[in-house]
């Protein structure tokens, strides 16, 4: 309903299905696979890509869109939560984010029709918007943060909700890396991220849940031993 009334053309790649005539159903496999096979319906008049996930409510995209230009070329938004551990998370990866492409979010994410196809096909991992960012800094081309477009949504509820979920998106981060050659700092960033994810403790609860989900993302890309969920 949002996308209708913002009147862009859209298709929901569903893992479940729905009678709709933009929502086509794909066996449920990682987002990963739902945006490659997504992409052949991408029309050829479309110049620029936006991807988004359904349990959002999308803010201010107008700004996102203003990014795009001769030098951005991949724009990826801010996340907003009403509740949980992840309200705090984002006060500390935020202002990072803002400096170093560290991590992208893919709940909103606009990429210009050349680069989304330059970066396809995304490999099987738990961060593929990540991957999209790193492998698009890889090619040579330019990335904006924008927290003037964000999107509503939800996350966990409690430290042991986040710490699965961290030790989740942790460790697809580091596959992408895997998959991908992004500028040095960010490679250096993710060296340290071990040594340094101690110190996140301070936050206390939530602290000790996201220096936990690091360890064992860590340990689970050095040993291989990967689960579809933690």
């Amino acid at each position: 309903m949002e996308l209708e009334e913002m009147r862009v053309p859209f298709l929901v790649i569903c893992g479940e299905k729905v009678d709709h005539p933009n929502v086509m159903y794909r066996e449920a496999k990682g987002k990963w696979d739902a945006i490659n096979f997504g992409s052949q319906f991408v029309p050829k008049s479309v110049e620029v890509v936006a991807l988004n996930d359904v349990d959002t409510r999308i803010h201010g995209i107008d700004h996102a869109l203003n990014h795009l230009n001769a030098k951005i070329e991949l724009v990826y938004c801010g996340v907003n939560v009403s509740k949980g551990p992840q309200m705090k998370f984002y006060k500390i990866l935020d202002p990072i984010r803002r400096m170093l492409h560290v991590a992208a979010s893919g709940e909103l994410m606009l990429v210009r029709r050349r680069v989304f196809e330059r970066v396809l096909p995304i490999p099987p991992c738990f961060a593929e918007d990540s991957y999209i960012l790193f492998k698009a800094l890889e090619l040579g081309y330019r990335a904006h943060f924008c927290t003037r477009a964000y999107v509503a949504t939800e996350r966990t509820v409690d430290a042991r909700e986040e710490e699965a979920y961290k030790t989740m998106t942790t460790l697809g981060i580091y596959q992408s890396l895997k998959y991908t050659r992004p500028p040095p700092w960010i490679r250096i960033f993710y060296i340290l991220l071990p040594l340094t994810a101690p110190l996140l403790v301070l936050a206390h609860e939530d602290g000790r849940a996201w220096a936990s989900g690091i360890e064992r993302a860590v340990k689970a890309h050095i040993t291989k031993r990967y689960a579809s969920k933690f």
